[in-house]
């Protein structure tokens, strides 16, 4: 694979089309070694523009053959790693775009202050330039062969933690991309056993076991509510199983993600309006992918395991109906109102086999409901779990990496909404607090002493059109979160 950034450093700029600039507030960051004229130049767009630097937003001055690129870092008092990396994302997308930039450049302003160190700051801003470039190609008959070199000049960035952090933001960014191609595949060209397949074939690289249990072996273990979603499609379900052995003696993480390859709703049929986006209630098991890749590429001593569960959600003659009654895996049963709300019935399943691995603590990532979309709109994934240490350390990792989480309640009055009335459980609440109500159904498949947390994506994990930061598509919103969670020290044995 042709890498489409090239990163490198040097003490002090060396040649380049175009260097990048930081506003902030209306003031340039500019580095001294900026040529006087660009520097004057720079000053008299921002002052007739009145450029003042919002956060994502990037322009060239003089035009795409410009010298300097100006990117907006916001406020310097609204300071956060989710700015920084939504710069670097703009900056990474414009200079894409740029096809005449073949080497671009930045140096560390000196007197600049930010609450970061550099390797932070290099590492975020490396992930940044990585995400905003990238743009789904499969499917045009002329793709965009640009590439480029960016070179990081100065002391602080070039320092050996900081060549570090760059250094895996860059091979980290070549696995994103990988599932990110797969994670913006059409659903006529990805089916669950494609997926399946896809998978097996990046377990592979990334040094990974994997395993599938097909349609047969499903209902061999029983897994009804699984079965009950992708009974309405030809294309059977599966569940793909990928694993990052670590050390031997640890107990496993692990993430659970959604991957319905389509979703229609089922005999609950979705309105046709922006169904097409439906392709991507896929993107959970996308993120626990990415999430154990990254893992392996770590050489974490933790391992690290994904179950991703795989079905198409269609309203074929064999589909589920609403008020059909179904038994999860796990024993409990449920009375399904509404097959649109099948994302947690798969997730049951699913998560009755994570727990049979005896892990330290349970992830499961879904583009679960509307209703996070609501509560958070594209800014924040919703987050909530049985352990309080569990959500406030996946909300640290968020805060790290600039993948912000926000944390929503699961009291046990929640679950009063969810009893069903013939069955065990029902697959939908009262219309209220609807995040919250399918956080509190996929509890009920979490043995008790097993920390576990869910985090609804359904606003983050794609964009629905370009944005200054980034092309449409699939983001893998949380799998660097999840990379830098599983990093992280535990005292669990």
């Amino acid at each position: 694979m042709n890498k489409a950034i090239r990163f490198r450093w040097a003490p002090r700029p060396s040649r380049s089309d175009a260097r990048v600039v930081l506003v902030q507030e209306g003031q340039p960051l500019a580095p001294p070694s900026l040529p006087p004229a660009d520097r004057q130049a720079l000053d008299a767009w921002i002052a007739a523009s009145k450029f003042k630097g919002k956060v994502g937003a990037a322009a060239w001055p003089q035009g795409p053959a410009s010298p300097v690129l100006a990117v907006g870092i916001g406020k310097k008092k609204d300071f956060h790693a989710a700015r920084w990396l939504r710069a670097w994302a703009a900056a990474g997308r414009a200079l894409e775009k740029a096809a005449v930039v073949r080497r671009a450049s930045f140096e560390w302003p000196a007197a600049a202050a930010f609450p970061l160190e550099a390797p932070e700051l290099a590492g975020l801003a490396a992930a940044g330039l990585l995400a905003g470039e990238y743009a789904f190609e499969a499917f045009r008959t002329r793709k965009k062969e640009h590439s480029f070199a960016f070179e990081f000049a100065g002391a602080a960035p070039a320092s050996k933690a900081a060549r570090a952090a760059v250094r895996r933001a860059e091979a980290e960014g070549e696995i994103l991309r990988e599932v990110r191609d797969v994670a913006n595949l059409p659903a006529n060209a990805l089916g669950p056993m494609d997926l399946a397949a896809r998978a097996r074939k990046l377990a592979r690289a990334a040094g990974l076991s994997c395993k599938v249990w097909d349609a047969a072996a499903l209902e061999k273990e029983k897994c009804g509510a699984l079965l009950a979603v992708a009974k309405g499609s030809r294309r059977p379900g599966c569940l793909i199983r990928l694993a990052h052995a670590g050390k031997r003696g640890l107990k496993p993480l692990v993430v659970v993600g959604k991957a319905v390859t389509f979703d229609s709703g089922g005999i609950s049929l979705k309105p046709g309006k922006n169904m097409e986006w439906m392709k991507y209630d896929k993107s959970g098991g996308m993120v626990a992918l990415a999430a154990v890749m990254l893992a392996a590429r770590r050489k974490l001593p933790r391992p690290v395991i994904a179950y991703v569960p795989a079905v198409e959600n269609m309203p074929g003659g064999g589909a589920t109906r609403p008020g059909d009654i179904v038994t999860a895996r796990n024993g409990k049963t449920i009375e399904i109102l509404n097959t649109d709300a099948e994302g947690r019935l798969i997730l049951a399943d699913a998560l009755s086999f994570a727990a049979e691995e005896k892990p330290a603590a349970i992830v499961d990532v879904a583009t679960l409901t509307g209703a996070a979309v609501v509560a958070l709109g594209h800014e924040a994934t919703a987050v909530m779990g049985n352990d309080d240490r569990l959500v406030l350390d996946l909300m640290l990792s968020g805060e790290a990496t600039g993948e912000r989480l926000w944390p929503l309640p699961l009291w046990p009055e929640y679950d009063e909404m969810l009893k069903g009335q013939f069955a065990d459980l029902k697959n939908m609440g009262d219309g209220s607090a609807g995040t919250i109500a399918g956080g509190a159904f996929l509890k009920h498949f979490v043995p008790d002493g097993i920390p576990w947390a869910h985090l609804d994506v359904a606003g983050t994990a794609y964009l629905e059109s370009p944005q200054p930061h980034g092309a449409a598509g699939a983001t893998l919103a949380c799998a660097r979160l999840l990379a830098d969670w599983a990093a992280r020290p535990r005292a669990d044995a």
